[in-house]
């Protein structure tokens, strides 16, 4: 029997490998097609305005670039404490905003240790600013940059609590920025603390908040070191206790939204290890005190339309959604009710002739459903499931005529006069094709005496399975 929770999930080598060459490809591009609210490759924010696909940045325009003497003129100034401290800086940031000014300043001996310091000051106006330098060398596409912002990282973390929404969110996105730059960063990070901080942000009440912790996630999500590195340093529980799977859910509809808007392009960068993520968390709930709970069920929804948009070109990411459908419909009858009464049955019938991968999850699911009891048979009887399981019953492929015939036979378990339009349908020719293959045969007898013979759909069992009625969802 095909296993219907699963710890964790970790797909093939084909859905990583196509992941990171589909990440490889895009990157060049995203950085010069960032869009509004499209949280992939790295993010810029400049004063509540996004950067376009030439640097700029609505009326904040980038400087031109600094030389040597102007940044060490500038750090001078900054550091006597005038009262134009804030204007100087905000100099120094439009300079940054330039790749020959950033690699200039981090050659510069000391140029990092005073913007720190300026970043760690008690005067808020002051520390913003310095944030806001630091986050415009996160962005830099050069990994000397990043890896020179390594003494920052502690105090990036630190300040996750800090005084206002906006500086939490610039340290975040920053955060996310070093992230997925540079290895070396990464290294830092996990030692340092990066996933209890992160977790401290979860019950924040702001969306613009959720959204950059999201952001952050899901670069760490995304590194090649991820499996091994990463996944085993994050503490499923406390996220769990803290409220992350319902900031994941949030995160997932609010990007189904976005794609009714058409704003799709990289999308599945982000969506595919917020899919992943909340898969994993799903799976901790048989862990003692850890029960997850989720019933939102317009994610059922939002999966299906990832599903859809994504099956042609991201066939990768329908394995995330259907594993995470997996987990949802293994235990709660509320999500397989949901299922049948959003009328996704059909919708989940036209993925059984996809990848061999594809098919075995999607018959899982649907035995996930079956398995819940008689009325729920009922349904999917009616929305005719049989045609369809014939099809897979027709395959050569061991694993998925397998789960075909669990399927099947929680079907006539539960409504046992599904064995007649079995029958008529030529399902007694379709098993017998399977009756010599040696790990399929005795499954394959079983439900033939058990099942198909004559006397086995009595007429009490039939009006029994047809009197029962599906609970409300």
């Amino acid at each position: 029997m095909w296993s219907r929770r699963s710890s964790r999930y970790r797909p093939d080598a084909s859905g990583l490998e196509e992941l990171r060459g589909r990440r490889r490809e895009q990157e060049s591009a995203l950085r010069k097609a960032r869009r509004q609210q499209q949280l992939v490759s790295k993010r810029l924010l400049r004063e509540d305005s996004l950067v376009n696909g030439d640097g700029q940045a609505g009326v904040d325009i980038a400087a031109e670039p600094l030389s040597e003497q102007e940044i060490l003129q500038l750090l001078r100034d900054v550091q006597r404490g005038t009262e134009e401290r804030k204007t100087l800086l905000s100099r120094l940031r439009q300079g940054l905003q330039q790749k020959e000014t950033q690699q200039k300043f981090v050659r510069l001996e000391g140029s990092m240790r005073v913007l720190i310091g300026l970043f760690t000051s008690s005067l808020a106006n002051i520390q913003m600013e310095a944030a806001r330098c630091l986050h415009e060398l996160s962005h830099s596409s050069d990994p000397t940059v990043a890896e020179a912002c390594l003494p920052a990282t502690s105090y990036l973390l630190t300040y996750l609590s800090g005084h206002s929404v906006e500086f939490t969110e610039l340290c975040l996105y920053t955060l996310g920025n070093l992230a997925v730059e540079s290895d070396a960063v990464r290294k830092q990070l996990l030692p340092q603390g990066i996933i209890p901080a992160l977790a401290s942000c979860i019950q924040s009440p702001h969306v613009a908040v959720l959204e950059g912790l999201g952001y952050v996630l899901s670069q760490l999500l995304q590194a090649r070191e991820a499996p091994t590195k990463i996944i085993p340093h994050v503490n499923n529980v406390l996220l769990i206790s803290q409220g992350i799977v319902s900031t994941l859910v949030l995160l997932l509809l609010e990007l189904a939204s976005m794609m009714s808007k058409a704003v799709t392009e990289g999308l599945e960068l982000l969506i595919c290890p917020l899919l992943r993520c909340l898969s994993n968390l799903l799976a901790e709930d048989e862990t003692e005190g850890c029960k997850v709970q989720i019933q939102d069920e317009r994610l059922l929804v939002a999966l299906f339309l990832f599903m859809q948009y994504f099956l042609q070109q991201h066939p990768f990411l329908v394995q995330e959604c259907l594993w995470l459908l997996n987990n949802l419909t293994a235990d709660e009858p509320i999500f397989c009710s949901a299922v049948l009464t959003l009328d996704l049955i059909p919708a989940l019938l036209q993925l059984l002739p996809c990848s061999r991968m594809v098919t075995l999850l999607a018959l899982t699911v649907l035995c996930n459903i079956a398995e819940k009891g008689p009325a729920y048979c009922h349904q999917l009887h009616q929305k005719a499931v049989l045609p369809s399981l014939l099809s897979t019953l027709a395959l050569s492929d061991g694993q998925v005529v397998g789960q075909s015939l669990e399927l099947l036979h929680l079907l006539l378990l539960h409504l046992p006069e599904a064995a007649d339009d079995f029958l008529s349908q030529a399902g007694l020719q379709a098993l017998e094709q399977h009756q010599d293959n040696p790990q399929l045969q005795e499954r394959v007898r079983a439900l033939r005496e058990t099942y198909l013979q004559p006397a086995a759909a009595s007429p009490i069992s039939r009006a029994s399975a047809s009197a029962a009625v599906l609970p409300s969802s």
